[in-house]
C-alpha cells in the first residue's frame, strides 16, 4: 500500500510539474490502482481541496484582511492583506508567494496565520496581469507555465519596496513561498538584493548554484526528504550558498513529500514536520523582521 500510494503521489507530481495532461494522469493512474473509480479517488487524495476548511476563519475578529486591484510594476496586480487588528508595536512585513495554482483561499489561509504570528502580510497574485487566479486550477497551472517572470519579478520588488516605505512597518520585508513559490523565494533573493531581507522557501527548485553570489537576503530553505526532483536542485545550491559565505539554514524532513505543508491534500499533509517547519519559519523572520 505505501508503495502504491508512493507511486501514485509521483505520478501527480509529473501530472502538476511537467505536462499538465489530466488524460495522462488518468490513464497512468488507472493502470496503478487497477480502475478508474479507484484512480479518481487516489487522485482526489493527493490533489489539494479548495472545499478544505481554513486554519484561519477568513473573518477571525483579530484579524484585518483586504483585497486590492491596482497596478503594480505597470501591470495589473492583485494581492490579499492581512494584519493583526490591534498590533502592539510596527510589524514586519511578509510577502506570501503562492503555487502554482495562483492565490487560492488556501494560499490566503496562510497569508492569515502569518498575520496571527505577528506580521502585517501581502499575498501578491503573480496572474493578475493574465486576470488573476481562475477557479479551475488545471487552468491555473497552465497560465503559471506562459506567465512573464520578469514582470512577477519586478512587480514583488514594486511590493517589497511600497511594503518598506509603511509607517506601520519596521522597513524590513522578508518572503515565504511554497512550492513554485519557493523557487520564486529563491530567485527573487537573486534579484531583490538588499531589499528583501529575509526569505524561507518550501520545497523549491533552486537557481543555479552560480547565482549564490549574488544572493544578499538570510535564507531558511524547507525541504522534503521523498523529494527527489527538487532536492537535487536545492543540495548545490546549499552548497554554494554556504561556499559564498551567504547566511542559509536548510532543514530536509524525512519521510515525508513534496507539499507536506499544505494541509488541504490528505495524501501529503505531514502535520509534524508542518508544525516543525513554521515553528522554525516564524521564528525565522521574528529575528530579522522585527526591527
Amino acid at each position: 500500500m505505501t508503495d502504491l500510494r508512493d507511486r501514485a503521489v509521483e505520478i501527480y507530481d509529473a501530472f502538476t510539474h511537467e505536462h499538465h495532461d489530466r488524460r495522462t494522469l488518468l490513464r497512468q493512474m488507472t493502470l496503478l490502482a487497477g480502475s478508474a473509480t479507484v484512480a479518481e479517488a487516489l487522485i482526489l487524495s493527493i490533489a489539494a481541496s479548495p472545499a478544505a476548511a481554513a486554519q484561519v476563519d477568513p473573518k477571525d475578529p483579530r484579524l484585518v484582511t483586504d483585497r486590492s486591484v491596482g497596478t503594480e510594476g505597470g501591470a495589473p496586480s492583485i494581492a490579499y492583506f492581512a494584519a493583526p487588528r490591534q498590533p502592539k508595536a510596527k510589524l514586519g512585513y511578509v510577502l506570501v508567494i503562492h503555487e502554482n495554482r495562483g492565490l487560492t483561499p488556501h494560499i490566503q489561509d496562510v497569508a492569515r496565520r502569518l498575520a496571527l504570528a505577528g506580521f502585517r502580510v501581502i499575498a501578491p497574485d503573480f496572474l493578475a496581469p493574465q486576470g488573476g487566479t481562475p477557479a479551475d486550477e488545471d487552468r491555473a497551472r497552465a497560465m503559471i507555465g506562459t506567465l512573464d517572470y520578469d514582470l512577477a519579478l519586478k512587480q514583488a520588488r514594486a511590493f517589497i519596496a511600497r511594503a518598506a516605505t509603511q509607517r506601520t512597518g519596521t522597513g524590513k520585508v522578508g518572503a515565504v513561498g511554497f512550492c513554485w513559490g519557493g523557487a520564486f523565494v529563491n530567485r527573487l533573493a537573486v534579484a531583490a538584493g538588499p531589499a528583501l531581507a529575509a526569505g524561507v522557501a518550501y520545497y523549491g527548485p533552486a537557481p543555479d548554484p552560480a547565482e549564490a553570489a549574488r544572493v544578499s537576503a538570510p535564507l531558511m530553505l524547507h525541504y522534503a526528504g521523498k523529494d527527489a526532483r527538487v532536492n537535487a536542485t536545492g543540495e548545490p545550491w546549499v552548497a554554494a550558498l554556504k561556499a559564498a559565505g551567504k547566511s542559509v539554514e536548510a532543514f530536509t524532513y524525512p519521510g515525508v513529500d513534496h507539499a507536506f505543508n499544505n494541509d488541504t491534500s490528505a495524501q501529503r499533509y505531514d502535520a509534524g514536520a508542518a508544525a516543525l517547519a513554521w515553528d522554525r519559519t516564524i521564528r525565522f523572520l521574528h529575528a530579522r523582521l522585527d526591527r
